[in-house]
């Protein structure tokens, strides 16, 4: 994985801890990244006009790549439930990841590439765990009939299914406008949840709560999304996924020091194993 790449991975995962964080302050959680979404797409529409290259041609496979992906990542972003349930579940998305790579997109692995990315998915899956035995561990596992634990593993596969044609949509498309296709689409379907009848008080009510925090959300939402469009033309998906969950790592440094959040023996032994799973995919 070159530094570029690896660079533009770790700032969009920076900037995704950063909205996350956002979103934790505010209220009404669905309606803030609504508007989220909003200013980023305004952003965009801004940005675009000082852009020299002309909109590309759109295809009827461009549009169902922009589509498919939109909704992969906004069943992902609408899974809730036990956090320490569903959370660590939620992770099997990386497992699927490499997999597809190897198998849809003619990617290889080299041998410390495969072992960094087994080191970041035990690290991302031990993160929200309450302690380190084998029974916490299996925990989630043994809950399979809990409505939010299946729909955890559900939302790991999607998200993983939306990362291929994210790839792939990067890849036969200029990148910058692929993910404003991303963008729209997305703030269409979630307009369509929230503008129903009896939701629309809910846009005004978080715009009037949270006004500051929106206008702050959409320059750092657009930074995480168009930085890691351009690494997944630059390396491996089976790579770029897996080495963005180092966002957990700053997730949990903006709890401890925003939200006042406790950050634990297993937080901090989680963040080193993903760290070093960092550090082996960049040597492979």
């Amino acid at each position: 994985m070159s530094s570029l790449a690896l660079t533009l991975v770790i700032f969009s995962a920076l900037m995704h801890a950063l909205w996350n964080l956002l979103v934790k302050r505010s209220r009404d959680k669905t309606a803030f990244i609504w508007w989220m979404f909003c200013c980023s797409g305004g952003l965009f529409n801004l940005a675009l006009l000082f852009v020299n290259e002309p909109f590309p041609p759109l295809t009827p496979r461009i549009l169902l790549l922009g589509l498919g992906g939109a909704i992969c990542f906004v069943v992902r972003a609408y899974q809730g439930g036990d956090l320490s349930l569903t959370y660590p579940l939620a992770q099997t998305s990386m497992i699927y990841v490499p997999i597809w790579g190897v198998l849809l997109l003619g990617e290889s692995l080299s041998p410390l590439g495969a072992a960094g990315i087994g080191l970041i998915i035990f690290g991302a899956y031990c993160v929200q765990l309450g302690r380190f035995s084998p029974a916490e561990v299996l925990r989630p596992f043994r809950n399979l009939g809990n409505p939010s634990v299946q729909a955890a593993l559900a939302a790991g596969f999607v998200y993983s299914v939306g990362a291929v044609i994210d790839k792939t949509g990067v890849m036969a498309y200029h990148p910058l406008y692929f993910t404003y296709l991303l963008v729209v689409f997305m703030f269409l379907i979630m307009s369509a949840n929230l503008l129903r009848p009896g939701q629309r008080g809910r846009i005004a009510g978080e715009w009037r709560h949270s006004l500051p925090l929106i206008l702050l959300s959409g320059p750092i939402m657009m930074g995480s999304f168009i930085s890691f469009r351009y690494a997944l033309t630059l390396a491996p998906l089976s790579y770029a996924v897996p080495v963005r969950q180092v966002g957990l790592l700053f997730g949990v440094l903006f709890g401890v020091l925003f939200l006042g959040e406790s950050c634990g023996r297993i937080r901090v032994l989680a963040a080193l194993v993903i760290l070093a799973g960092v550090f082996l995919v960049r040597l492979g």
